[in-house]
């Protein structure tokens, strides 16, 4: 047995020797190894059920097994966070972590309170059934925050709590776990002054909370860091979508400080340049990330010719969270809050940004938005999956979505499985780059979500056939990323060959594409089902939908008996819509549970 106590930095950048020494003692009936860096120790302690011997190798048995016996043994690795004084930091704490024993339970009773697909498509049952348990498993209790879980962003590499990731997963999977207590563990941690090494600043939600040896000795970004951009205005978005579904004031209330920092901190902060837009330029020189929009690697951002732009960014996606963010905001100053004025002054700010977004960042030649404003505010004219996250937000105009569609749709951007992160055919294209033309799962519900809502039903069903397809080719569990490579060319999903899995984001992509399918949204205290399902899905009933309306069942059954021009009229009113055969629409408004009898598709309401 050996143990190098190697960080996960350290082995995701393959970090050759360690600063610190290793050392192992040899006690009675256990192997201590053991890892010190000034004051910074750590051991696992290795011990056995049956008699064994010890020796700084390892463990030896002596076995004799007669004919018809056996033999087993129990191994144990206890791990110790030791102070100078040799006491176990996590003694203490452990206290608040649930009972191994318990997890399997735990488990399971958490899959079983979830809505139930009803489904005759195997592929899309067991991406759901493998998603669900993914979702409970990666639940995680940080040992510092009293107990109280969160997603987990994922394996390997971020087993951690995650401002953006944690907020988009939490929004996906609203119509399946609407209590993840995300908010207001965020809240808590929100900034509350200005560090330049932490890149903190009043009001910011963090980016990500680690421990370890690489943060506490500052060669990773310190715990918790706070170089992200988006997280800050996801907040409040994910607030106010939690308050429509759940009728959960209390916490809007709870949160109000909280809410209105994040906001105060969109145009107090982020603005760098003073021109009313989210910027970024790391403060933290030594360790702080360059990229700090979702795609966070540092060649993700570049125009279309492969150049890279100066410092401070601002790309588009962004800025359309910051515009969602102020309407939501608004909504919640004056339904909770009890404040018009302050949701008169948001509604303002939103039709400025509107207004301004617009006029900066489209390419009129080329029908598309730019990816981010350059320092001096040239836009970086390259062509990514970003421009989808334009339409769930909701900036787009309506007479420009079309174009927009187009592009997404396009075979530059979309592969047949999903559409790729950067389009092919600029210099930086890399089917197998990070965020430079792989498809990510996470990235393709939310441009599902953002299809829908501007009407282009049959281009969101297309997108979700695609990764849903694609989970078939990974047991259905979607990673985080896979191949940018054409379905028509590869027939089969290419595996990224560092892509975490299971990611919380993508487990709950499968969450969003199937309420962007039934096309579920809460409505008052009641939820709308208006579905559009792909002809391979045939039939899908989600039962038992939690929500303000206690609970709700949503059905659709793939049709063809709709003419191609009524179809057209409910798909985004597109002469290039191409995507429409067999996509199936039907409307109903539900408030209580749906009529259970055999396949039949009634709705309450039908409107």
């Amino acid at each position: 047995m050996a143990g190098d106590f190697a960080d996960i930095f350290e082995i995701k950048f393959d970090i050759g020797d360690k600063a610190g020494s290793h050392y192992t003692e040899v006690r009675p009936h256990e192997l201590c190894l053991g890892y010190r860096r000034d004051t910074y120790r750590r051991e696992v302690v290795v011990s056995a059920s049956e008699p064994v011997e010890v020796d700084p190798h390892g463990l030896r048995f002596a076995v004799r097994i007669r004919p018809g016996e056996q033999w087993s043994t129990r191994l144990q690795a206890a791990l110790r966070a030791l102070r100078p004084d040799g006491v176990d930091l996590r003694s203490a704490l452990r206290v608040q972590r649930p009972d191994d024993s318990t997890l399997p339970a735990s488990v399971q009773a958490w899959v079983a309170a979830a809505p139930t697909l009803d489904t005759e498509s195997v592929a899309l049952q067991q991406v759901y059934n493998r998603s669900l348990v993914d979702l409970a498993a990666l639940r995680f209790a940080p040992l510092s925050l009293g107990g109280a879980t969160v997603p987990a962003a994922g394996l390997p590499w971020f087993m951690t709590l995650f401002g953006r990731d944690s907020l988009l997963t939490c929004l996906q999977t609203l119509p399946v776990t609407p209590s993840l207590p995300t908010l207001r563990i965020l809240g808590s941690l929100q900034g509350a002054r200005t560090d330049d090494v932490l890149e903190e600043d009043p009001g910011r939600i963090l980016h990500e909370l680690r421990y370890g040896e690489s943060a506490a000795f500052e060669e990773q970004p310190h715990s918790p860091y706070y170089g992200t951009m988006d997280a800050s205005p996801l907040f409040v978005v994910l607030l106010d979508e939690y308050e429509r579904w759940s009728g959960d004031t209390a916490l809007v209330i709870e949160l109000e400080q909280e809410a209105r920092a994040a906001l105060a901190w969109i145009d107090q902060y982020a603005d760098l340049t003073s021109t009313g837009y989210i910027w970024y330029e790391r403060r933290n020189r030594a360790t702080g990330l360059d990229n700090q929009c979702w795609k966070d690697s540092w060649d993700s951002i570049s125009y279309a010719d492969g150049r890279l732009p100066g410092f401070p960014r601002a790309t588009c996606e962004t800025q359309g969270y910051a515009y969602d963010a102020k309407l939501r905001g608004a909504r919640l100053g004056r339904t909770v809050w009890d404040d018009p004025d302050f949701a008169d002054r948001l509604e303002r700010e939103a039709a400025a940004l509107y207004d301004r977004f617009n006029r900066d960042f489209w390419l009129e030649d080329r029908g598309y938005y730019a990816l981010a404003l350059d320092h001096d505010g040239t836009p970086v004219d390259s062509l990514s999956s970003n421009i989808g996250h334009l339409l769930w937000s909701g900036i787009v105009p309506p007479d420009r979505a079309a174009r927009v569609v187009e592009h997404l749709m396009g075979p530059a951007l979309f592969s047949g499985w999903g559409v790729r992160t950067f389009a092919e055919g600029q210099r930086r294209y890399n089917p197998l780059g990070y965020h430079n033309g792989t498809v990510w799962p996470f990235d393709n519900s939310f441009i599902a979500w953002g299809l829908r809502r501007y009407g282009f039903y049959g281009e969101a069903a297309r997108i979700a056939e695609g990764i849903l397809s694609a989970a078939t080719y990974f047991q259905g569990r979607l990673p985080e990323a896979f191949g940018g490579f054409d379905r028509e060319t590869t027939r089969y999903p290419v595996r990224y060959p560092t892509a975490g899995s299971p990611q919380a984001w993508s487990s709950g992509a499968c969450m969003l594409l199937i309420r962007t399918m039934l096309g579920i949204n809460p409505h008052e205290d009641h939820l709308v089902v208006a579905p559009a399902l792909p002809s391979t899905f045939g039939r899908v009933a989600l039962l038992d939908i939690p929500g303000r309306w206690g609970k709700a069942d949503a059905f659709a059954r793939y049709r063809t008996d709709q003419s191609e021009e009524q179809l057209a009229a409910n798909s985004g009113k597109s002469e290039q819509n191409s995507f429409l055969e067999g996509v199936i629409i039907e409307t109903g408004f539900v408030g209580e549970p749906l009529t259970r009898q055999g396949s039949s598709s009634a709705h309450l309401g039908q409107s």
